[in-house]
């Protein structure tokens, strides 16, 4: 598992953090903890003859579970704002040709501008030159 660093079929604390931003979840420490305290269990010591501070691990099969309740209780629409936000260059509200190049040049798209220009056109219901929020949804979510 690409997370589990120790390579121990395990998830402490440190690496369910990294898991979970890389997977878009942003926790606090609170959180993530309460994720453990939940669905972990305390560590083995590694020699039973010495003193032991068990951390809370969470076992590979219950990362998942915890992960795919998640991914599947986020809302399509705040993805897809998430999305129009990575096109939208300096917050304006609107995805204008110039992002539209820039985004294509960032993936390696070799566009024509034409193409771009007719992107624009085919989905700016409003007449402004510019897909808003609105309108990206709409394309999103046909």
């Amino acid at each position: 598992m690409l997370f589990d660093l120790d390579k121990d079929q395990k998830i402490d604390y440190h690496e369910l953090k990294v898991a979970m931003k890389a997977l878009g979840f942003d926790l606090p420490k609170s959180e993530i903890l309460s994720i453990l305290q939940t669905h972990g269990s305390p560590s083995e010591p590694a020699n039973p003859n010495t003193p032991h501070h068990p951390r809370l691990l969470l076992p590979f099969a219950q990362f998942q579970t915890v992960m795919t309740q998640r991914i599947l209780a986020r809302d399509p629409r705040d993805e897809i704002l998430r999305a129009f936000e990575l096109f939208d260059e300096g917050g304006k509200g609107k995805i204008n040709l110039n992002d539209l190049r820039r985004v294509a040049r960032e993936l390696g798209e070799g566009l024509e501008e034409e193409e771009l220009a007719a992107m624009i056109d085919e989905f700016d219901l409003d007449g402004d030159g510019a897909i808003n929020r609105e309108e990206f949804l709409g394309i999103c979510l046909q």
